[in-house]
């Protein structure tokens, strides 16, 4: 194992993977050390249009168009009998206006394919268990491989893309909460056998419980007649449903409404899973000689399928940074890169607050059919273009959501 690098990454997730190929790119020896083995399962496979413009710029994309995955063009909602839909061609940012459902399993291996091509080492199996700053200026990680042997890491810069894991968070204490109520997640993969002619597969499916809006639904057309299907509310109202979480989820995706019924021929690929409070932030998302990338650093909620977009949002912009930093540049991390993400988590945390807060919900479903200025600007943040400053929603989410809220 190589045991010297320019810039060490903790993670091969997408924003593991995405740093790894633009550092690559532009020369650095870049190593990366994944605790798991690819590919592996993993939840989050909603992609935002705005993730293209980022797997573009790491060089990535093309593999991602050749994979086969389902595409997406917009988002689907519905509330008992009412149903709304919304398409991304009709937001207001330029860029992208399509994107992919993917299976993570999949995604995430091609993306580190597609680094490892590029010049990047991985070491899979590799666990890090202590990180150390040198008085040179040197980060030291302390890893452990998959043969339970030790080994220390140099390197100028250690990037944090450990996802859930939050490797450095944890080894420097700088979780904190998120500010969130604790809510719970079920969620398994079946083959959905959904034969409804009015079912548009190129659009996500979210749907709200019809006696209780706090507990909401997704389904995730996936390829080859797979879906991902979750429900997500409170630990106490996900805990009612049932004496397990395979009877929880069964009841609760049956009291979903028109998702229980497209549903109803389903048959599970994999077993019944569980996330508690996964939301999650962090004192600092970059200190002497670490950045946080991703879910690293923050995750706020499912609903909106934002965690991907900030995690190669995260990686585009520390790669940027870096690259600058390993040249002699002298850099402001907080500037440049912390600032600049916060802007957009800010508008999403927003319009998550909104969701739940029932606003959101209401303004989502009565919006007219015809295009206009204000749902253009809605459409574009929930397709993830969250560092558009044109659009109000994002120089001021939480005034202009209060204001179209009323006007619903």
């Amino acid at each position: 194992m190589r045991t010297e690098f320019d810039v060490a990454i903790i993670g091969a997730g997408p924003a593991g993977s995405v740093a790894a190929a633009c550092l690559a790119r532009k020369g650095w020896r870049v190593g990366v050390f994944e605790q798991g083995h690819f590919p592996r399962f993993s939840i989050g496979e909603s992609l935002l249009p705005q993730s293209m413009q980022f797997l573009e710029d790491a060089g990535l994309l093309a593999r991602v168009q050749e994979a086969g995955f389902q595409s997406k063009n917009g988002a689907a909602f519905q509330h008992g009998d009412r149903a709304q839909s919304l398409n991304f061609c009709e937001k207001s940012a330029s860029g992208w206006s399509s994107t992919f459902e993917v299976t993570r399993a999949d995604f995430d291996h091609i993306l580190a394919e597609g680094a490892a091509a590029a010049g990047a080492e991985f070491c899979f199996g590799t666990g890090v268990t202590g990180f150390a700053r040198t008085d040179t200026g040197t980060s030291m990680l302390s890893v452990v491989d998959q043969m339970d042997q030790t080994h220390v890491i140099s390197a100028r810069l250690v990037l944090d893309a450990s996802g859930f894991g939050r490797s450095l968070a944890r080894i420097l204490n700088l979780e904190r909460s998120s500010g969130f109520p604790i809510r719970s997640s079920l969620f398994r993969h079946v083959v959905d056998h959904i034969d409804d002619a009015d079912f548009d597969r190129d659009k996500i499916l979210i749907s709200i419980h019809p006696d209780n809006p706090s507990t909401w639904y997704w389904l995730i057309p996936l390829a080859n007649g797979l879906s991902s299907v979750g429900v997500v509310g409170t630990e106490a109202d996900i805990e009612m449903a049932g004496d397990d979480d395979a009877q929880r989820f069964t009841r609760l995706v049956r009291e979903s409404g028109r998702m229980g019924e497209l549903l109803a021929r389903s048959t599970p690929t994999r077993d019944v899973a569980r996330l508690t409070g996964y939301s999650a932030s962090v004192t600092s998302l970059t200190g002497p000689g670490w950045v946080l990338l991703g879910n690293a650093a923050e995750f706020l909620d499912p609903v909106f399928s934002s965690g991907v977009t900030i995690a190669l949002k995260s990686a585009s912009l520390a790669s940027d940074v870096a690259h600058r930093q390993l040249s002699g540049e002298l850099v402001d991390w907080k500037a440049d890169y912390e600032r600049p993400l916060a802007g957009g988590i800010d508008t999403f945390r927003t319009f998550v607050e909104s969701w739940y807060a029932g606003e959101l919900q209401r303004i989502i479903m009565n919006q007219p059919q015809e295009p206009n200025r204000l749902k253009e600007m809605i459409i574009s943040v929930l397709a993830g273009y969250v560092w558009d400053e044109a659009n109000l929603f994002v120089q001021n989410p939480k005034r202009y959501l209060k204001l179209v809220a009323a006007l619903c």
